[in-house]
């Protein structure tokens, strides 16, 4: 399938479109960016140069992804989400005689965004940060430290609260300040039936799960 481009979106020279991919109205896609197959680019969103999606990503509406930028396969990054890559920004040289440039440099932190993660409306994910597979941050989420594998961290700092099934559910949550219970558990979703393994923090899907179910 041909990707389909919005008349008033900008998509700059060599970016690459992966089939069946969608870019809506004025979005603006930078040289280098890399979109991987079936994606949606909202509206009005930026994808800076040196950004890589991977398959089925949806971004939607005013989202700004940085250069630096690896967002995984199926990935939900939603409305206004904003991306950082610079720990110590500086808009010129100090002695403000010259504007700082923007391209890629040794400044530029690296950002990874696991498979299946969901980034809550609003979210602001700070530079040099992995969040985990199928984790989800809570809507107006600041996150300023890694988030683990299904972990659910809401506020600002975000902090983890629970644990998130792969259909998005909560399985089990924990008060903000106190975090996960020492010692292991095991959880069922009650929304689709998935087990989880809950030990010391890290979450780890049961064995017993079947590949497909529902």
């Amino acid at each position: 399938m041909t990707p389909r481009v919005h008349p008033t979106a900008i998509v700059e020279d060599d970016v690459i479109l992966g089939a069946g991919t969608s870019v809506w109205d004025n979005a603006h896609l930078r040289s280098g960016a890399v979109v991987g197959r079936e994606c949606i680019v909202g509206g009005k969103s930026y994808l800076a140069g040196e950004t890589k999606l991977g398959d089925r990503v949806k971004i939607n509406a005013f989202v700004y992804i940085c250069s630096g930028v690896t967002v995984e396969d199926g990935v939900m990054v939603s409305a206004h989400v904003t991306f950082t890559n610079d720990r110590f920004p500086r808009a010129t040289t100090p002695d403000l005689a010259t504007l700082r440039s923007s391209a890629v440099d040794e400044h530029t932190e690296l950002t990874l965004v696991r498979e299946g993660a969901t980034l809550g409306a609003a979210a602001v994910i700070g530079p040099g940060l992995v969040v985990g597979r199928f984790a989800m941050v809570g809507m107006g989420g600041v996150v300023t430290g890694d988030v683990p594998d299904f972990h659910l961290v809401v506020g600002s700092p975000a902090a983890s609260v629970g644990a998130v099934c792969r259909c998005g559910a909560p399985v089990v949550r924990w008060r903000r300040h106190d975090g996960p219970p020492p010692g292991s558990q095991q959880v069922t979703c009650g929304s689709c039936g998935r087990g989880y393994t809950i030990a010391d923090g890290t979450v780890v899907e049961a064995s017993a799960v079947v590949e497909g179910s529902a």
